[in-house]
């Protein structure tokens, strides 16, 4: 999505509903020339974690980026002889800086992805080759359903994973799927049907494709199969997408090992690139399964000058985020209001707010900094808090 002229000015980055504390409000420095906004970073900038914005000189957002210390990072775009990589290119096309402290790593990683998502800034979705660019691996289309890719959710999809990064292993690790579960990869404008359907004329329906002579797809197309068989193979493909089905993974193995005794080297070199994408999208889909299934907890998380947050987590998806309790007073407070979001799980009315866009951004960063999960409180934690006082009193 590319900025246009009569695009408004940008003004500040808007509420984040994520930040527990007094709005730390945003800042702003100018300059005509980068040795100026160099000058102005390294006068102006602090060394705190936060989110920074580039604006061109129409006063437009062009870019949104993130650190673990602002001043170093901004510092960067200034080296020399850097006029043709992306952060030159960002910097010749800027004449302000924006930025806005958060008090750890992980919020203003979540401050970025909110901000890149709502915003879409011009260098931050355009310009990226595709394999780098975001993907959802999803099964739908009826009523013969298949497993395709998409740049977003698909609403209609009856099951999906993502945001996943690497388009090439994940459109390789579709062909591959759909050929071992045998269902089609034909236009959705291609007639379908199933052997119990009944015709008006006893047409003879011709494949588009060899893969139903092959036994690599039911055949849809030419009603070469019963629809409880085709929604067969769809609960299996949909069970993989959930982690719970590694039966694709075996049968690539035997046949890569297969062709290697027959000396078929060539074909095993493809099959291993084939077991090496379904196996990228199996353990994605097992991190996104596990963190559904046991990634319901509070995170707490320390920031700079005590802004310490503790982030509310139930399946992977962050629902709110509250200060942590720094008082005897504040802990109580504090723990009553978890235990309500506990025991709340559908949100009406209440301030708890369920963000399906955090699953992938949770599971990532817990699978990138496994030790982080010591810092996490679980439910039982808080059931015991609550008994303990109670009988105290």
């Amino acid at each position: 999505m590319e900025a246009t002229l009569d695009e408004d000015p940008f003004v500040d980055f808007g509420e984040d509903s994520l930040f527990p504390y007094r709005a730390p409000g945003m800042r702003r420095i100018e300059g005509e020339t980068r040795g100026e906004l160099r000058s102005q970073v390294k006068q102006y900038v602090p060394k705190v974690p936060g989110v920074y914005g580039m604006l061109d000189p129409i006063g437009r957002l062009i870019y949104v980026g993130k650190s673990k210390c602002l001043r170093n990072r901004l510092i960067s775009y200034f080296l020399p002889n850097n006029e043709e990589d992306k952060a030159g290119r960002i910097v010749e096309s800027t004449s302000a800086i924006v930025w806005e402290s958060q008090p750890s790593d992980f919020a203003a990683w979540l401050r970025e992805q909110s901000l890149i998502r709502s915003i879409q800034p011009r260098f931050n979705v355009q310009g990226i080759p595709k394999r780098l660019k975001p993907i959802f691996v999803c099964l739908g289309r009826s009523p013969a359903e298949q497993l395709y890719t998409a740049r977003s959710e698909d609403p209609k999809a009856t099951a999906w994973i993502g945001p996943l990064q690497g388009a090439s292993r994940a459109n390789r690790a579709v062909e591959v799927l759909n050929r071992l579960f045998q269902l089609r990869d034909c236009s959705s404008s291609t007639p379908l049907g199933f052997t119990e359907q009944l015709q008006l004329f006893d047409i003879e329906l011709r494949p588009g494709c060899i893969r139903h002579e092959i036994q690599t797809c039911l055949g849809p197309c030419i009603r070469g199969c019963s629809r409880k068989a085709y929604e067969a193979q769809v609960k299996s493909a949909k069970e993989f997408l959930a982690g719970k089905n590694d039966e694709p993974i075996a049968i690539i193995e035997k046949q890569m090992l297969r062709a290697a005794q027959n000396l078929q080297f060539e074909q095993a070199i493809v099959l291993r690139e084939d077991l090496q994408a379904i196996e990228w999208l199996n353990r994605r889909a097992s991190d996104i399964t596990r963190a559904k299934n046991t990634y319901t907890f509070v995170y707490s998380v320390a920031g700079f000058d005590g802004q310490d947050v503790w982030y509310l987590i139930r399946r992977g998806q962050i629902e709110g985020a509250i200060a942590a309790p720094k008082s005897s007073a504040q802990t109580t407070q504090a723990h009553r209001l978890v235990r309500r979001w506990l025991d709340q799980d559908h949100h009406i009315g209440t301030k708890f707010t369920a963000r399906p866009e955090t699953l992938a951004l949770v599971t990532s960063w817990f699978r990138n900094n496994r030790p982080e999960l010591k810092n996490t409180l679980k439910p039982k934690y808080f059931s015991e808090v609550g008994q303990s006082k109670v009988a105290a009193e």
